[in-house]
């Protein structure tokens, strides 16, 4: 099967042929998920009606190769002998060489130190950890975001 991507010269076929289709689609519906990163980042922003009070928006991302959500350890300083697991993450720099510096987000309440895979994790309410990792996101193929939450205050 060849390349039929004509608007497009990114190198990746898959990449060429999904960008010609979202610029078509575009041209004959207006492109809005409920849920996306752009709409996450939007509600942060106060960009929509219920971005009030919003500080983080959590992801998940997935290493390339296998595919599978990324899981995360790390403990406080204040609690070295407790090391926590996580699926979700704050983003809180990323360098220019694609080095970037995530917060574990945790639900309080959630008893799975180790959660298997990200829906054994509780979700509601996350916060931030303070508990950081330093990842290269060229190690990841995929980022799925929540929607926006208030997980620092």
């Amino acid at each position: 099967m060849g390349c039929c991507g004509k608007d497009f010269d990114t190198g990746n076929c898959v990449c060429d042929i999904l960008n010609e289709i979202a610029d078509a689609q575009n041209d004959v519906v207006e492109n809005c998920c409920d849920s996306s990163c752009e709409r996450s980042i939007s509600d942060l922003l106060g960009e929509t009606d219920n971005g009030n009070g919003l500080d983080t928006v959590p992801v998940l991302l997935y290493c390339k190769g296998n595919c599978k959500p990324f899981k995360g350890f790390g403990a406080h300083p204040e609690n070295i002998g407790n090391v926590e697991a996580s699926f979700y993450f704050r983003v809180k720099r990323v360098d220019d060489d694609c080095c970037a510096i995530l917060e574990l987000l945790r639900d309080p309440g959630d008893e799975c130190d180790n959660p298997d895979n990200p829906v054994e994790q509780e979700t509601k309410p996350l916060r931030a950890t303070g508990i950081c990792i330093t990842v290269d996101l060229d190690c990841f193929c995929h980022v799925t975001c929540l929607p926006a939450i208030n997980a620092v205050n």
